[in-house]
Parts: C-alpha cells; sequence; structure tokens
C-alpha cells in the first residue's frame, strides 16, 4: 500500500534537509506527505511570477538605496545633506532588500528533497538570504526607532542632540541587530518556507524575534503619536495666544530662556523643526508600517502551517479534494484558502517590502544630487585641461599658448615668448629697460637686470628678447611717491618747506639723524 497521489511516503527519503518542514500526516500504517514546496500546491502558478516581480521591486529598491549612499560619500554635503540618521537607515533597507535580491540573481533550489525543504546547513544561499533578511529587517527597525526619538527630544524637550546622541544611536542601532540575527540564527535557523528566500522557522521565533522586533515598533509609533500630540497642543496654544510681545520677532530674547517661550513663539520653533524633519516623519511611518504589516502576515501565516501539523484534520478537506482531482491543484484552491494566506495580501507584503527603497530615495533624496552628479561627471574631463599658464610653465607648453599673455622664465624673469605684441600686458617695470649705471640705486638695480637679460640672451643660441619699452619715454617718478616698490632712497624732509616747526630731538646729530639704537641710553 502506498500513499495517495500527489501525496508521498517519507519511508523512501533520508532525515536530512529541513525535517521540520515537512508537511505530514499519519494514513494508517504510512506517512504521507505534501510535495515540496508547499506554495506549489497552497497557491495558483501565478505565485511564482509574482513573487520573481517583487523581487525585481527590491532590485530597484537597492539601486535607490545605492544611489544614495554613493551620492552622501562623494558629493558635498551642501548637495546632498547628508546624516547618519539617514545613512544607515538607508544602509538598513539595502541590507534587507539583499535578501530578495541574491536568490533572484542565483536562482537557488528550494527543496532538498521531493518532501524536505532546504535550511541554512544545507543551502549556503538560504542561510545568506536569511541572514541579510533579518539583520536588515533589526536594522530598519531600530533607526527608525532611533529617528523617531532623537525627533521627540528635539520638539518635546528642547535638547540638541549631538554627539553623544550619535555614538549612542551607533551602539543600539548596529549592537542590536547583531544580537537579534544570532539569538535569531542559533535559536530558531532559516529555511525555504514562501518562495525563494528563507525565512525564520516556526521554533523559538516569537521570542527571539517577532516580539522583540514588534516591542520596538510599538516604542516606535508610541514616540511618534506623543510628538504629533505635543505638536497639536502647542499648535491650538498658540491659537489662543493674544500677547502683544509675540507679534514681533518670533525669537525667543536674550533675556528669556528657552522654556519661557510664549506659545507662539513655541509654535514657531516646533513648525520650522517639522519643516526640517518632515521627510524623515513620513519615511518612519511607511517603515514602521511595513515592519509591523510583514510580522502580523508572517506570524499569522506560520501559526496557520503549526497547526495544521499538529490537527491534520484541519487540512482534511482540501487533502480529500487533492485525492479526488489527482493532484489538481487549481481545482481545490477554495479549499486552501482555510489554509494560507491569501496571495493578494502575501504580494503586498513583499511589494512593500521591496520599495522601501524607492520610499528612502522619494523622500530622503534631493535634486541637488542629481545636478552634482552632472556637474562632477562634466567637470571630469576638463580636469586636465590647463586652466592658465602659470609663471614657471614648460618652454613647450608656452609655444603651444595663443593667448597674447607674456610668460616669465621661472630663474631670470627673461621674456619666454618672442611672439607678444608690445600691447601685451607685462609684469616688467619700465624703469627696468634703463642701461645707463649712472644714476643712483635705482639705475644702477636697472644695470643690473639688463646685464642678466643680456647674457641668458646670449646663451641661448641666438635668440635674443625683445625689448618693448627702449623705445618709450622715461618716467621719473616723483621724490615721494610711493605707488611702486621703490629702492630707499636718502631724501630727507626739510621742514622749511612746509608749515611744521623745525625740530630736532636732543641727541640728535648732525642732519638731524637719531640712531636708534642710542635712544634708550641711559
Amino acid at each position: 500500500m502506498d500513499c495517495p497521489a500527489p501525496f508521498l511516503s517519507d519511508e523512501y527519503f533520508t532525515n536530512e534537509g529541513f525535517v521540520d518542514g515537512r508537511i505530514c500526516s499519519p494514513l494508517g500504517n504510512l506517512t504521507c506527505c505534501l510535495p515540496c514546496p508547499i506554495t506549489q500546491w497552497a497557491y495558483p502558478d501565478s505565485f511564482t511570477a509574482m513573487s520573481t516581480a517583487a523581487n525585481w521591486v527590491a532590485v530597484a529598491g537597492s539601486v535607490c538605496c545605492i544611489f544614495l549612499l554613493l551620492s552622501w560619500a562623494v558629493l558635498p554635503v551642501d548637495k546632498t545633506f547628508r546624516h547618519y540618521l539617514s545613512i544607515c537607515l538607508t544602509t538598513a533597507v539595502l541590507l534587507m532588500n539583499l535578501g530578495f535580491v541574491i536568490p533572484l540573481a542565483s536562482k537557488p533550489e528550494e527543496c532538498y528533497d521531493a518532501i524536505t525543504p532546504h535550511s541554512m546547513s544545507t543551502s549556503s544561499i538560504c542561510a545568506v538570504s536569511g541572514f541579510f533578511l533579518i539583520v536588515g529587517g533589526w536594522a530598519g527597525v531600530m533607526w527608525v526607532f532611533l529617528r523617531s526619538l532623537s525627533l521627540h527630544l528635539q520638539i518635546c524637550w528642547q535638547l540638541v542632540v549631538g554627539r553623544n546622541f550619535m555614538w549612542f544611536s551607533q551602539a543600539l542601532g548596529w549592537g542590536i541587530p547583531a544580537v537579534g540575527v544570532v539569538c535569531a540564527l542559533f535559536l530558531s535557523g532559516v529555511s525555504f518556507r514562501y518562495g525563494a528566500t528563507c525565512h525564520i522557522n516556526h521554533k523559538n521565533s516569537l521570542a527571539d524575534l517577532w516580539v522583540p522586533l514588534l516591542v520596538f515598533a510599538g516604542l516606535t509609533i508610541i514616540i511618534q503619536m506623543t510628538t504629533f500630540g505635543y505638536c497639536i497642543k502647542v499648535y491650538l496654544a498658540s491659537l489662543a495666544d493674544n500677547s502683544a510681545s509675540t507679534e514681533g520677532s518670533g525669537m525667543p530674547s536674550y533675556t528669556n530662556s528657552i522654556r519661557t517661550m510664549t506659545p507662539k513663539q513655541a509654535y514657531r520653533r516646533v513648525r520650522r523643526v517639522i519643516a526640517l524633519q518632515w521627510r524623515g516623519i513620513a519615511i518612519v511611518l511607511i517603515i514602521i508600517a511595513d515592519v509591523i504589516f510583514f510580522s502580523i502576515v508572517f506570524v499569522y501565516q506560520d501559526t496557520t502551517v503549526e497547526r495544521v501539523k499538529q490537527n491534520p484534520g484541519v487540512a482534511l478537506p482540501w487533502a480529500l479534494c487533492l485525492i479526488t482531482n489527482k493532484g489538481d491543484k487549481n481545482a481545490c484552491l477554495n479549499e486552501a484558502s482555510a489554509l494560507a494566506v491569501s496571495m493578494p495580501t502575501v504580494g503586498a507584503v513583499l511589494f512593500l517590502l521591496g520599495m522601501n527603497g524607492i520610499w528612502l530615495l522619494f523622500f530622503l533624496g534631493r535634486w541637488s544630487m542629481f545636478t552634482g552628479w552632472r556637474d562632477l561627471i562634466i567637470s571630469v574631463p576638463n580636469r586636465n585641461k590647463r586652466e592658465f599658464v602659470s609663471v614657471d610653465a614648460r618652454l613647450d607648453d608656452v609655444k603651444k599658448d595663443t593667448r597674447s599673455y607674456e610668460m616669465l622664465s621661472r630663474d631670470s624673469g627673461k621674456t619666454m615668448d618672442s611672439s607678444v605684441t608690445p600691447s601685451a600686458v607685462t609684469p616688467l617695470s619700465p624703469t627696468y629697460a634703463r642701461s645707463s649705471p649712472v644714476g643712483g640705486p635705482a639705475r644702477q638695480n636697472d644695470y643690473v637686470w639688463n646685464n642678466i637679460l643680456d647674457n641668458n640672451n646670449n646663451g641661448n643660441s641666438g635668440r635674443r628678447t625683445p625689448d618693448f619699452f627702449g623705445q618709450t619715454a622715461r618716467y621719473n617718478a616723483p621724490v615721494r611717491s610711493f605707488s611702486s616698490p621703490r629702492p630707499p632712497q636718502s631724501v630727507r624732509w626739510d621742514p622749511s618747506e612746509t608749515f611744521a616747526r623745525p625740530y630736532s630731538p636732543p641727541n640728535a646729530g648732525p642732519g638731524g639723524y637719531v640712531n636708534p639704537l642710542g635712544m634708550h641710553k641711559v
């Protein structure tokens, strides 16, 4: 005697794989089991296409998360307005999406044999996908909790969250998910149960995952609703505030502390905070709603399957329908609806989880990110182009330069480009064109400069620098002109030329000269 189709007897299979994942029921001396996977019998054929489409939505969400993380890492802060709460939340959602993307890329086998699903001990893909799904879900809940807590402290308690809160958030936001995923994998484990992604097993799952996860989700909702309640209270109080002191500036005065603000001033402060944080508030509500929805649906589905295992009579009408119709599952889908969550509900959960990355880009992304990437891509090819030529540019570069700017050598200051027109701008001073060594220090400096230019020109194989200033008229600068740097000249002030009274210090020498080192002699 054998089990009726489509059921299979477990005596033909070994006790390997995830044995607890089998759906079996005793039938006389036999133990008949439903073929693996269970979703193939409880849902229509379109279930596979629906789960694949949901995984592709998770791929799109992952691309959005990667775009945000790269923008925050590469672009300047004035383009992205990055914050560690946003960065960590996006990283958490990316980790959770990887739990759906990896099975889509690897296409793993869900079943170890005809009646036994794979577990994390028999399939590495199962272990990796289950790990990312759990740690991403944990981290997502923790970071929306911390974001909600940060907003509550700023609005309701007028606290400025700083570096201490940041380190506290990092320890809590990543420490608890690390502990939670270790407890979930060792106390419960993961296996292929609904689709190509591994989910946590029923054993101890309420204690090590679902209850703690729902506790933090509930705390997040309570904190968020408390913050909203406080905002409504401040708004209503501002409507009843008719004091004249609040008609002017909305900021508290220097003589009053922030706790003594009038209702209208408090309302303006809360309104400013909400105007800056509304994106974070929206994403917190969306992710918390998704997590709670997913948790309730999955716990209900898990409880239903366990009830069928413990009480096979619950599934007897469905089993008889399969036997009568010789394994035609489409004829028995109505009876299967009492044993599993409806496919639209499961599809809604999978699609909402995959869309979290898209919501992050919609709320946390800014148009300036796209313009910043555009500017970055456009500026990369121009980085190697020379915007201007420096004084110590090479001779080859100067020859290629078609602009009418005269270039100077690094050492002597001689001109490097003989094609410059006389109208070109030059840093040489007209006094350098003087050739006579007579006439004081200025003329002697000019003579030295001309000798240097002539010596350098003679060593350049006949190439000489044109003298653009040889034909210009000499310029005699006034004695007391300070319009350009000049060497010190021995010109003394004559009181007789002005209306000032002549005066000489007692220790002045001939000509009124005062020795600065002798001024302090006792």
